[in-house]
This record gives C-alpha cells, structure tokens and sequence, in this order.
C-alpha cells in the first residue's frame, strides 16, 4: 500500500505541475505531506500502534535544510557564474574562439560544440537565447538551414544541462542519490564523457533530418560581427572560459590528492598527495570553494565595471534564478526524507529479490524510464532529476546501484546518468525550452516536433544506451 502511495504521490506531482499549471515547488511539498499523512494513516488501519513516521514536520523540514546545507551555496555560485558569462558576452567569446576553428566549414559542428560548451555553467533556456543571433547569422553567411543549426544548437545546450555539473540539475541529482562533495568531481568527468555522444546524436540528428525541415529566415538577420558590437568590447578568451575551467581543474587536483594508492598498518587509506600539499588541495577542491573561486575569476575578469549594474543587479539576477532552484531541490529532499522514513526500500527489496532484471542495468533503465515519464508529463527537466533522484535514494542498495570502484561510487553515479538522460525524454509544448527554440527559430509546431522534439527523444535514448554499456562493464 505505501508503495501504491508514493506511486499516487509522483502522479499528483505530475498532474498538479502540468494541468494545475502548479509551481513544481508547491506541487512536490504538498505531494509530500499528502504521502506522509496517508502512510500514517494506512499504518494505523493495519493495525501499526505508532505511526510510520513519527514527526512528519521534523522530516520534512530536515529533508529540506540538509539538502540546502550540502548544495545552496553551490547552486548560487555556479548560477551567478551563468548571468555573468550570459551579460558580459563571455559566452559569445567562446562561441566565436569555436567559430574561429570551425565555423564556415562545419557550422552545425560549431553549434554542437558551442551549446555544449555554453551550457555547462549557463541555463539552456539562456544560452539559446544568447546564442540565437549567432545562429541565425551564420545560417545565411554559410547557406546551412537554420533549422539544422538550431538543432544542433539546441541539442548541444541539452546534453550538458541534464549531465554535467555545475549546472543545477545535475548537481542535484548527485546530492540526493547521496553523493558527497569529493564525488562532484567525478560526476563531471563521466557526465561529459556521457555527454559526447549524446551531442554527436543531436548533431545527426540536425544534419541528417531537420536540415530537410522548411523554416522561414528573416532576411533583416544582423551579421556575426553587428551581433558580436552590440556587447561592446569582449572579454579575452581566457578571462571567458577560466570561470568554468579553473573549478573543474580544482576539483581535479582535489580529487587527485586523495586519490588512494594503499592502507597503512592501522587500516586507514593512504593517499597519492600527503601533508600541507594535501590540505592545500583537498580545500581548493572542495566544489563549494572550487565555485567560489570560478566566481571570483567571473567577478574581476569579466565584469566591464564593477558598479551598481554589474554587483548588484546582475549577481542579483542570478540570486533570483538560483532561489527557484533551491527551493525545489529542498522540496525533494523533503520528499526524500519522508520515503526514506518509510519501509519501502525493504519492501522493494524482498520484491526484486532473485530477479536480476530490476538490478544493476536493468535498474537504470527502469531509472530512466521514471525520470523519461516525469519529463515528458510536467516539462521540466530539471523537477525531472530532483524528484527522481529523491525517489532513487533509498532504492539504490535493493537495486543493486551502490557499487563502489575503488573510493568512486560509480553506481550512483551511473544513476545520475540515467536520471539525466531520462530528464531530456522529450522536450515538447510543456517545456518552456521548446518554446525558446521553436520561437526564436521561427519554426512551426509540425516542424519542432520533428526536429526538436525527435532529437531530444534521440539524445535520451542514445544516453541510456551508453549508460547502459557503462552499467554492464562497472556494476
């Protein structure tokens, strides 16, 4: 019956966010303390004396304040690193230091690689828009179908903003499935290496289908140069990428300095780096001091003044945008506090028991298809990993998907993965980004269906595949 319950509570959250047009927050709060009173409640018919969860308020209020302790601030950084690479034409310089190797002769190469790029620190939904006149103006410099490049503008912004930290998301779904700080680092790596073809199924995808899709094209488009004056002076292309380097190579030293290489007489793991050097790096590794300094470089290397415009409004601006981030990332780990308070992970256990095909890949793929079904239902991919990442977490042991390597937990990690490719499985007319691409494109809804719609249905699915063979060779 409680199993009934929390499968009655994901349909709620799904049918509130999508017909009661619900703020995902208040959807997953409210689905929450639903499921918690009618656990008690089905505990109390059974005959249970106490009730399943003891202090509904104090689970849900933990749920929330723990998740924001271990991501808040992480969130924040990484989000104000996105409005300043968005305001200061950074991301621009990074487009053009790509179009500069590869633009007239491979375009829709260049978009693929520069939405990939782009939307590691910075929204989709916002890189498309920065990047949309960039798009249009090359389509008609190079005769390439403007659909084509918005494709695989698109599909190269998607792959990274559901697999690679920072971006929120994926830095939530990481949290909840119990991944700690010393792990982000890792999720990164697989993340882009999960991301590659992912992008490459986009790009295809661009090149082979949409690019015999009909578009109209605005004959007034600006050319690259009038789109690139009217942020005025750019930034240098190291000042640009250094926000989103510099942490990643923090995060690596950090992870490099710990990286295990034996035990010592007591049994304690001795590690590659030791003494001053070791603390050293183990701080600037940490991702919360990692993003810290990546916003640092964004502050004195890309701001073209600091004054009251750039300090306040615009850091301001990325303090809205991670407010609406956190808020739900803390609703689902509410969410995840109160499933974790009831016995369903045992349950689930004795149901799986001896069936090897709800463990280890079969696992991710039924991990996927919940994260594929909620994306689809509600339209945001980013609801789409906090709430299935908060369902997974205590499933992860009767699954099979808590594997170590080594000090690595590539089994939830590989979740992750799963979790995001799900959470692309399909953009359609309730995600805000289809918007963003059909408008900005000026394509018509039978045509962003088959462009955009099939390619984020493509990208999932060559996603959980790859995923898949990664799950075969690791779990």
């Amino acid at each position: 019956m409680i199993l009934l319950l929390l499968l009655l509570a994901i349909v709620f959250i799904v049918y509130a966010t999508a017909k009661w047009k619900l703020h995902p927050f208040l959807s997953i709060i409210s689905s929450t303390y639903l499921f918690a009173l009618a656990t008690n409640f089905v505990g109390s018919l059974s005959g249970v004396e106490e009730p399943i969860i003891a202090d509904i308020g104090k689970e849900i209020a933990g749920g929330f304040g723990s998740i924001i302790t271990s991501i808040g601030l992480v969130i924040i950084f990484g989000t104000i690193i996105g409005k300043i690479l968005e305001n200061s034409g950074a991301a621009v310089k990074m487009a053009e230091v790509v179009l500069r190797l590869l633009g007239d002769r491979h375009p829709a190469l260049a978009m693929s690689i520069i939405g990939w790029i782009v939307s590691i620190p910075v929204f989709c939904d916002s890189g498309y828009v920065i990047l949309s006149s960039l798009k249009k103006s090359l389509a008609k410099k190079t005769g390439v179908s403007v659909v084509t490049l918005a494709v695989a503008l698109s599909t190269g912004l998607y792959a990274t903003h559901t697999l690679v930290p920072p971006t929120p998301g994926p830095i939530a779904a990481a949290t909840n499935v119990g991944i700690g700080p010393d792990g982000l680092f890792w999720v990164i790596v697989i993340g882009l290496f999960v991301s590659i073809p992912v992008a490459l199924a986009g790009h295809i995808w661009a090149r082979k289908v949409a690019a015999k899709l009909p578009v109209e094209l605005d004959e007034a488009v600006e050319s690259f140069e009038e789109f690139k004056a009217r942020f005025g002076q750019l930034p240098s292309a190291f000042a640009s990428f250094a926000p989103i380097v510099v942490p990643i190579v923090l995060l690596a030293l950090g992870s490099f300095a710990n990286f295990p290489v034996g035990v010592d007489a007591q049994g304690n793991n001795e590690v590659l780096i030791t003494g001053f050097a070791n603390t050293l790096l183990t701080f600037l590794g940490t991702p919360v001091n990692a993003l810290f300094i990546g916003l640092l470089f964004a502050i004195f290397g890309l701001l073209p003044q600091r004054n009251e415009e750039t300090l306040t409004k615009w850091i301001g601006e990325g303090l809205l945008d991670a407010a609406v981030i956190i808020m739900i990332t803390g609703a689902g780990g509410s969410l995840g506090a109160v499933i974790k308070a009831t016995p369903i992970a045992d349950y689930v256990k004795t149901l799986i028991d001896g069936n090897v095909a709800f463990v280890g890949v079969g696992a991710l793929i039924i991990t996927f298809l919940i994260a594929a079904v909620l994306k689809t239902a509600q339209g945001s991919s980013t609801a789409s990993l906090v709430i299935t990442s908060t369902i997974m977490l205590p499933l992860l042991p009767s699954l099979g998907l808590d594997a170590m390597m080594g000090t690595v937990p590539i089994g939830q990690m590989l979740t992750v993965m799963a979790i995001g490719c799900g959470a692309m499985v399909v953009s359609h007319v309730n995600d805000s980004y289809f918007w963003v691409v059909t408008q900005f494109s000026k394509m018509s809804l039978s045509t962003a269906y088959r462009a955009q719609t099939m390619a984020t249905l493509v990208q999932g699915l060559v996603g959980i595949v790859v995923v898949s063979i990664l799950g075969i060779i690791f779990l």
